[in-house]
């Protein structure tokens, strides 16, 4: 007798889609009155970038997109996930606006309504105008919040009409602590904790300023969240005891971006662990901060294994053995229960209400299309399937996730990894711009259509 198991099915209405951002597509990258921004100057730096990629041309998304849109639309795509760059509205930062900049976004997103897809636009994906950096230190100054305000204000009064999902800010940690601390991203800086924890306070600064323009000129109908890329403690076993550690864990490890924004305030641990290197603020800063958005966007693709502690410690984080698996991006260590417990305990800390999983995918150095023209990225397909099967399990368990934004659409450029490091599953050959759906694509394509893991 055939067994006939339930269908692993999501929410009605539940929104699938795909993700990308400007300064990693578009290229185009000083055409039209561009500016530069701080990853056109930074990929010119002699060894910042692998084999000094720089995003001059990417995949051509700025002449390109009509057809782009019609791929995404073949695929069952209802759903884009975007991001408006900053040096194209406004070369300078701030001051003169470049008109052939919000022409070229009124024509995509015309092109978008023709193809039938909602667009989901973030403010800011890390290309922060280069003339910011260098007249006021970029992040590291509070004038970028100003300028920032304008830049919000301008788009939502000139795109609000056709955009009704808007989010502030992507991931403030990376383009924060890797931008300003470490070095590893734009604009490659190495500086003390203290003047990195006073760029995370400049962004909130902009998270807020980006809600305000929302809630003043996003018209009817208007939503606006944040994304973060919340750091996500997985418990070891799912008990009392190492569920409370995760918990701990989330809280500890996220204070600096949600509960200003949660909660209206900077946990006071969190200020007595920075001491001096404290950030700086006014208090009516958190008021901005603070204001209510309607989502929270989370980009999720691992995290990290904790235990109960003994001791006073309220946790123990685990370290990964050499042979754990992971993507051939080595920051990726293969975690799925990550999109389980990263949704829940954003809703059970902090009390989020409708959750969007902005991102998740993964980076390999995919081959080319095979003799039959196919790509075969089964570590894909698996890897994808295995988290969403954890992704339903939330939703099943209650936590409020309301969509999915599968990252990325096409293969482009992936930072300080270049063009190698491919997180697409449609792969894109830099040097003709061929687009080719990969076997994660088509699979992709009916999860969407039948909202369902099949």
């Amino acid at each position: 007798m055939p067994i006939k198991p339930r269908p692993l099915s999501f929410p009605k209405n539940f929104v699938w889609g795909f993700a990308a951002a400007a300064p990693q597509s578009e290229g185009a990258a000083f055409t039209d009155g561009k500016g530069p921004s701080v990853w056109d100057h930074f990929a010119r730096q002699p060894g910042a970038v692998h084999k000094g990629d720089t995003l001059d041309v990417a995949c051509e998304h700025y002449t390109r997109y009509k057809q782009d849109f019609k791929l995404m639309r073949s695929l069952g795509a209802k759903h884009y996930r975007l991001s408006i760059a900053w040096p194209r509205i406004f070369p300078e930062g701030d001051g003169r606006l470049n008109q052939k900049g919000l022409d070229f976004y009124h024509r995509l997103f015309d092109a978008m309504g023709d193809a039938g897809l909602t667009p989901w636009v973030t403010m800011f994906h890390w290309d922060l105008p280069q003339a910011l950096e260098a007249r006021y230190g970029g992040w590291r100054d509070r004038r970028v919040a100003d300028a920032f305000a304008t830049y919000a204000d301008t788009i939502v009064q000139a795109f609000g009409d056709r955009v009704k999902n808007w989010i502030t800010l992507n991931e403030i940690l990376c383009f924060t602590l890797l931008g300003y601390g470490t070095g590893s991203k734009a604009p490659g800086l190495k500086l003390p904790a203290g003047v990195v924890n006073q760029t995370y306070h400049h962004a909130l600064l902009c998270h807020g300023h980006g809600v305000r323009a929302v809630r003043e000129h996003g018209g009817r109908g208007a939503r606006v969240g944040l994304t973060d890329n919340s750091n996500i403690g997985v418990p070891v076993t799912e008990t009392p005891a190492d569920i409370a550690a995760a918990r701990a864990h989330f809280v500890e490890t996220n204070w600096k971006t949600l509960d200003p924004i949660y909660r209206g305030r900077y946990d006071p641990a969190f200020l007595r662990a920075a001491g001096k290197d404290a950030p700086k603020f006014e208090k009516a800063d958190f008021k901005l901060i603070s204001l209510p958005t309607d989502f929270l966007g989370m980009n999720i693709y691992t995290g990290q294994f904790v235990r109960a502690a003994k001791g006073k410690a309220k946790f123990e984080t685990l370290s990964f053995p050499p042979s754990y698996p992971q993507a051939d991006a080595a920051w990726l260590k293969i975690m799925p229960q990550a999109l389980y417990w990263g949704p829940r305990l954003a809703a059970e800390v902090y009390g989020a209400k409708a959750i969007y999983i902005t991102e998740n995918g993964c980076g390999y150095n995919d081959a080319p299309p095979d003799a039959k023209g196919e790509v075969l990225d089964l570590h894909r397909r698996d890897l994808v399937r295995n988290y969403l099967g954890e992704l339903r399990r939330a939703t099943v368990d209650g936590v409020p996730v309301k969509g999915y934004f599968l990252w990325s659409f096409m293969d482009n450029y992936e930072w300080e990894d270049g063009y190698d490091r491919r997180f697409g599953v449609v792969y894109c050959d830099f040097t003709t711009q061929k687009r080719t759906p990969k076997l994660s694509a088509k699979w992709f394509s009916r999860v969407m259509a039948e909202n369902r893991l099949v």
